[in-house]
């Protein structure tokens, strides 16, 4: 079982660790032909924080690194309007053309039909994966302030050398002072690729892992950053075969005993706009599955895995067993991919009346 600190005896209900990147989105069209881009912020661990405050209306805090240039006081003003505390996040002065540290973009297509979602990330020298070991207090902020869930990813531990050992003593720190520590796996091929590929994916998550009490992800993910076997499991299936992740989960927690839950996505894609959609939930040897959504219609899918661990870990700093964080997280979630940007526009009563199989009759 999963035990939290009373929220009375902490300042922070959720505090993540990771990059923010100013998201470019050309809507309905394309990187390679817009004239045009609407801006949204987002980053795989930021964007679980953000779903806990204006979502579900925790307490929620942010670790990360800024440049202090116009384009970082955007990303200010965005992650402040998310209800996000940001009183550590470090500001790297600006030289001016970004040769020290810069602030990360991400050019992302939503995809249609046929035509996958495409993302493009800019964000080489960003001012998150410059944070060193040491730079952060984090005794002061799990010990002193308080945090009752800490949260991070295999996104920011493959952004640089420095990083995976700024997460390393982030869950030590975490760990030591009673703080539940959250991983989501969050595998990116272009992120690993010139960084080790995926045996240095595989190295550095092995060495976290043990660290972890909450494991994140999908299929593919135990697979590609943990070197774990999904048997009979095909990406073209219309059915899920929950036997081979239970097995899967069977390996995850033999391998590394400290798990106390694991939870992941079922997906499978038909077009862009048309998934199968649900979610399972292990703990204490019992697997715990969401309601299915067959034929779940999209507009955008990105951010929908990080809405899904938003809702989860609402589900249990609520007090809520792992059956209802589950059925949290799997609504959150798909709620989420319908509407654009990284972060979810989803209320909890929304998520609540899908979670209780209210349809999309419109409401006046």
């Amino acid at each position: 079982m999963i035990e939290i600190k009373p929220a009375e005896s902490c300042q922070f209900d959720i505090l993540s660790l990771g990059e923010v990147m100013l998201r470019l989105d050309p809507g309905q069209g394309r990187v390679r032909t817009a004239r045009q881009f609407t801006a949204w912020e987002g980053g795989g661990e930021y964007n679980v924080a953000r779903g806990l405050s204006r979502c579900f209306g925790l307490r929620a805090a942010l670790v990360t690194a800024l440049v202090d240039n116009e384009v970082g006081r955007l990303l200010e003003n965005l992650i402040l309007a998310g209800g996000v505390d940001m009183g550590h996040v470090q500001w790297f002065p600006c030289d001016g053309v970004g040769r020290r540290a810069r602030n990360g973009l991400n050019f992302t297509e939503r995809g249609f039909g046929v035509r996958p979602a495409l993302g493009t990330s800019d964000r080489a020298h960003s001012a998150a994966s410059q944070i060193k070991p040491g730079e952060i207090d984090w005794d002061h902020l799990f010990g002193q302030q308080g945090v009752r869930w800490f949260h991070t990813g295999g996104i920011y531990a493959a952004l640089s050398e420095t990083s995976p050992e700024v997460i390393r003593e982030a869950l030590l720190a975490a760990r030591q002072h009673g703080t539940v520590t959250s991983y989501d796996l969050n595998y990116r091929d272009s992120l690993w690729r010139e960084f080790g590929g995926q045996e240095n994916c595989q190295t550095v998550n092995h060495e976290l892992a043990p660290l972890v009490d909450v494991m994140i992800g999908n299929e593919e993910d135990f697979t590609a950053c943990l070197g774990l076997a999904v048997e009979g499991v095909d990406s073209e299936m219309s059915e899920l075969p929950l036997a081979g992740f239970q097995n899967m989960i069977g390996q995850a927690t033999e391998k590394y005993p400290n798990l106390k839950t694991v939870a992941t996505t079922l997906r499978t894609v038909k077009t862009a706009n048309i998934n199968d959609w649900c979610a399972v939930c292990w703990q204490a040897g019992q697997l715990y599955e969401s309601i299915r959504r067959p034929d779940l219609e999209i507009l955008d899918r990105v951010g929908g895995g990080d809405s899904f661990a938003s809702g989860l870990i609402y589900g249990f700093l609520s007090g809520l067993g792992p059956q209802q964080s589950v059925d949290y997280g799997a609504a959150h979630g798909a709620l989420a991919m319908t509407t654009p940007g990284d972060t979810s526009m989803a209320s909890r009563a929304e998520v609540e009346a899908l979670m209780a199989g209210k349809s999309a009759r419109v409401r006046r």
